[in-house]
């Protein structure tokens, strides 16, 4: 067989079923990147989310055998809404980051690396191969660095010279040795305008982020989020963009090549007050088809009751005061507690106060007590 050929032929195929960028590279170990992912730890930088197994994370060999090649694909996304909504007084709404707009891109890249593994093995039926995208155990931008789809930026994201870094990413593993592209030059240069964008000092040196402080991270919690935190996410509902509208390679960026990955405005920048009210199903029937709903209601409800305080949103007390008097979930309970103090002032007391002689749960008298006592 002529690997080559396979080469040329894939890459023209890929661009048919809408994969806008794609890079190979051999399946040999990350060792750079677990050197780092072991300084991550010793720091304690890292954020849960990731696969635990730095093996895992850093040699291809151990996830498919006779590992030989790395395909990865890159599929841009917008960042500007076609229609626009408005927040106003009394009718406040929450942002969902843009790589959750349009549908869950676990299911958009996925969808496109089943047609690139079709399409290889009516090539070569023996072919072995294995797909990822984002929870898999490989990390996407070690592998799209290596493979020539973009350079490593100092906000810890892959940025093309195409699309900058708003591109989805994912790779298929496979036994066929393919030729590899070359990785691309740095070109953030002396540029530190995402470090110094970056809202909670996340990024703590060009590459290198403290997961545990950055916004995306903790807009997918499912506690109650530190006190030093919780206004600088804003109306923050699901991610940060902060690094990426500051990098200078993005500036202009706006593709609209794919129509899943279309936003809707009523769900990427959905009205607050209602979030609250949302039952699980029907939470699951409003989000449930975007990747900001993956943990669930209770982290977007409980960032709905932050951005409410932001906006310090009168009209959302009497909600706030049901949430804190009734919701069972200490975390929203919690929550509501601090908005109300933001919102109402020194007349929050006496609402805390009433609530406080009924709470039971240690951590949240603690909120109201820093109010109470304040």
């Amino acid at each position: 067989m002529n690997f080559t050929q396979l080469k040329q032929e894939i890459i023209q195929y890929s661009q048919t079923i809408g994969i806008d960028k794609i890079g190979f590279t051999t399946a040999s170990p990350f060792d750079e990147l677990k050197n780092r992912l072991i300084r991550q730890q010793e720091l304690q930088y890292q954020s849960g989310f990731e696969e635990p197994d730095l093996e895992k994370r850093t040699n291809p060999s151990l996830l498919l055998e006779g590992a030989a090649s790395i395909i990865s694909i890159a599929v841009a996304y917008p960042t500007k809404m076609k229609e626009r909504v408005t927040s106003k007084v009394g009718e406040r709404r929450g942002i969902f980051a843009r790589a959750s707009w349009g549908d869950d891109y676990h299911i958009i890249l996925r969808k496109r690396l089943k047609k690139l593994e079709e399409f290889i093995l009516e090539k070569i039926p023996e072919a072995k191969l294995k797909s990822m995208v984002d929870t898999g155990e490989l990390a996407d931008r070690a592998v799209a660095e290596r493979a020539g789809i973009g350079w490593s930026g100092k906000n810890c994201s892959i940025i093309t010279p195409e699309f900058g870094s708003y591109v989805y990413l994912g790779e298929m593993i496979t036994n066929i040795p393919f030729e590899p592209d070359t990785p691309m030059e740095d070109q953030c240069g002396t540029c530190t305008k995402c470090l110094d964008a970056c809202p909670t000092g996340a990024l703590i040196q060009g590459g290198q982020i403290d997961a545990k402080r950055c916004i995306s991270f903790l807009t997918q919690t499912k506690e109650i989020i530190p006190e030093e935190f919780r206004e600088k996410i804003g109306n923050r509902l699901y991610g940060c963009d902060s690094c990426q509208t500051a990098c200078p390679a993005n500036k202009g960026m706006d593709f609209h090549h794919h129509p899943e990955a279309e936003p809707e405005p009523e769900i990427a920048k959905p009205l607050l007050k209602p979030i609250l009210q949302l039952s699980n199903r029907e939470f699951k029937n409003t989000f449930g088809h975007v990747s900001g709903a993956w943990r669930g209601k209770n982290p977007i409800q409980r960032n709905a009751i932050l951005a409410l305080a932001h906006f310090k949103d009168e009209t959302s007390l009497n909600d706030l005061i049901d949430m804190l008097q009734n919701d069972p979930r200490p975390m929203i309970r919690g929550t509501a507690a601090w908005a109300i103090a933001k919102i109402a002032g020194s007349q929050a007391k006496d609402l805390l106060q009433q609530a406080y002689d009924h709470e039971t749960d240690e951590e949240v008298k603690l909120e109201m007590e820093k109010v109470l006592k304040s």
